[in-house]
């Protein structure tokens, strides 16, 4: 099922902080390798990853106003968590509004080290399915209580704001 979030970003901001800002409200620790297509070029953090310009030097606000839309946010090669980033305009600040700010998604961020999109599907089955095939060693990926449907702005804010502090 889609899974999304809507954040509020300053134009400043660069991949590396957008890297951390999707970690946040994704629920994720950032334990994995990443990387930043836009517009056919690589960006990352080249002392991790080869062949990649530095995701320090590239912000949000040069991208748009490149007019290069959407592009590619790739993290943990080996589960190949892809996401779609779209930039959808510009807004004016407000007052007293922390930022980055999520203001919308949709459902939980998956597990980290799931096995990727088709691992999360195997979850989803074992999740309603008592009966599913390797239910006890997939339910080991999740707390009690994990549900795949639930999402909380406040949530991922708070995220966001621990990590932004």
């Amino acid at each position: 099922p889609p899974i999304w979030r809507r954040l509020e970003v300053p134009g400043s901001m660069t991949l590396s902080g957008l890297h951390d800002a999707i970690q946040a409200v994704m629920g994720w620790g950032g334990f994995h390798l990443y990387a930043f297509d836009v517009g056919g070029t690589q960006y990352g953090d080249p002392t991790q990853v080869d062949d990649v310009n530095s995701d320090e030097r590239l912000t949000v606000g040069s991208i748009a106003k490149s007019g290069v839309t959407p592009f590619l946010y790739v993290y943990d090669f080996g589960d190949n968590w892809r996401h779609r980033i779209a930039i959808e305009g510009k807004i004016p600040r407000l007052d007293g509004r922390r930022y980055p700010a999520c203001t919308g998604g949709k459902r939980s961020g998956p597990p980290e080290d799931c096995g990727g999109p088709w691992g999360y599907q195997d979850l989803l089955a074992a999740l309603a399915d008592p009966s599913a095939p390797r239910r006890d060693e997939l339910l080991e990926l999740v707390d009690d209580g994990f549900d795949p449907d639930a999402f909380s702005v406040e949530v991922a804010n708070a995220g966001l704001h621990a990590r932004f502090e």
